[in-house]
């Protein structure tokens, strides 16, 4: 086996043999996914997926962009450049790279997760090498042909309640409406993004609003117009079964300005001709804006800021985004966020989640400001963060301001599908030893620990999300 079973819990054996019982309560519970960036075409069309390489290897930003930093190009594993200029690859030689490189993985939660779906989905149980390479490629290849493996079934076979993605504006979400239609009971919910229309930043974003407007037969060269194609695009996703929005922003400013000064701005932005102060007050009113129609509409709202994205200059411009080279920064809440809050944050009918790239504002902000307002609750550890290590100092830093009912449990954000039970394991597996830990130093009487490890699996993300 590849996998230790008491993997991930305490060293003490006492702690440990609570965090075992705990762990027996929950490992079967059903997955519940409320965030992530699986293709909801897998799931329409129900295909087998190509290879292994196409699989495992190249939507994974977490395994590209590893084995980028030691000088492997995007594109000898088949990573296409936007001007399609790169030769063919054979997706059995990118395996090969793949795991003559696999030793890059020790000590990541990469390697736990692959590690995980290598035994518990293919039964590969020695640790992939280059001598077994072609081995493992065969026999994953081989299962991938099969119905076990088509979309649907993965998702059947993990236990997943419900799978969320995440859609811009502009999706038509022709594949959510597919899904519905063709009688599956599979829950494959859309996100509602709306960073392309309103980040002024983003490629594209004057010909975005255009095609807004073109939607939705609203006039998005004004204000009230562009508020109301919005509001328009946000009762569609709710229709097609979205419970929540996204804002994957910069940074956490907000602003709360008059209409006047407001839809000035707004006619500054799509001008073209708006300098990147403008743009932030642009980003921070719409998200108090969003807040708004998140108490009109009742979607739960989702703020993942602090990320630098396309930092490799000449990456992104060869390859477009998503290519592994965003790249976390400091994140400031506590002034940012007191626009928003002073309006909305008193307001119970918002329940408004906050993500972290900067690790040093759980205790010293994040905490703090979720332990007070009621809107507020803290999202899992994110992105870069992700880890065993980062979901344990998550608990620790949070737990002692915001208790654990002002978070909402585990989501494991991911484009990798065959990585989302894995990453639920080391999720329940990490809270488990938390809680074990408190049991033993007295903190936590055993009973309520078992009350707990429920609600942070699967009870508090239900609630969060409203699903």
């Amino acid at each position: 086996m590849i996998l230790d079973p008491n993997r991930l819990f305490p060293a003490d054996s006492e702690a440990r043999s609570v965090a075992a019982r705990l762990y027996e309560t929950v490992r079967d519970l059903p997955i519940i996914s409320p965030h992530g960036h699986t293709d909801p075409r897998w799931f329409a069309e129900n295909e087998p997926f190509a290879n292994p390489t196409a699989l495992f290897i190249q939507p994974d930003h977490y395994i590209f962009r590893m084995l980028y930093s030691q000088g492997i190009s995007l594109e000898s594993l088949g990573i296409p450049p936007l001007d399609g200029t790169a030769a063919p690859v054979d997706p059995k030689e990118v395996w090969r790279i793949f795991a003559r490189n696999y030793y890059f993985f020790r000590g990541t939660p990469t390697r736990l997760w692959l590690d995980y779906s290598f035994e518990n989905q293919f039964g590969l149980t020695k640790r992939l090498s280059p001598e077994n390479a072609d081995e493992y490629y065969e026999i994953i290849a081989r299962k991938l042909q099969t119905p076990e493996f088509r979309p649907r079934a993965l998702y059947e076979r993990f236990n997943i309640e419900v799978l969320s993605t995440t859609d811009t504006p502009l999706d038509t979400l022709e594949y959510h409406k597919a899904i519905k239609e063709s009688g599956w009971k599979g829950r494959i919910l859309p996100t509602f993004r709306p960073d392309p229309v309103i980040d002024a930043d983003y490629t594209g974003f004057l010909a975005n609003i255009q095609k807004l407007g073109e939607i939705t037969g609203e006039d998005t060269a004004t204000w009230k117009g562009y508020l109301n194609a919005l509001r328009n695009r946000r009762a569609f996703f709710k229709s097609m079964g979205a419970t929540a929005t996204d804002h994957g922003h910069p940074t956490a400013f907000t602003a709360d300005l008059d209409p006047d000064t407001a839809a000035s701005l707004f006619g500054r932005i799509i001008s073209g001709r708006s300098v990147p102060q403008e743009q932030e007050y642009f980003r921070g009113q719409m998200l108090t804006e969003m807040a708004g129609m998140s108490v009109e509409d009742g979607l739960t709202m989702q703020l993942h800021p602090g990320s630098v994205r396309n930092h490799n200059r000449q990456l992104y411009e060869r390859f477009g985004r998503d290519k592994g080279a965003d790249i976390p920064s400091q994140t400031e809440y506590v002034r940012g966020l007191q626009p928003l809050l002073n309006r909305y944050g008193n307001d119970q009918r918002l329940t408004f989640i906050l993500f972290t790239l900067d690790e040093s504002t759980f205790s010293r902000e994040l905490a703090p400001l979720a332990g007070h307002y009621p809107a507020l609750k803290l999202g899992p550890p994110w992105w870069f963060h992700d880890s065993a290590e980062g979901m344990m100092r998550f608990r620790e830093q949070a737990t002692e301001t915001a208790g654990f009912y002002n978070t909402v449990g585990f989501n494991d954000d991911t484009r990798a599908l065959l990585s989302i039970p894995s990453r639920h394991d080391v999720a329940r597996r990490i809270d488990c030893a938390f809680l074990g830990r408190l049991v033993v130093e007295h903190r936590l009487d055993e009973d309520e620990a078992f009350e707990v490890i429920k609600d942070l699996t699967v009870n508090l993300v239900r609630k969060a999300y409203k699903l």
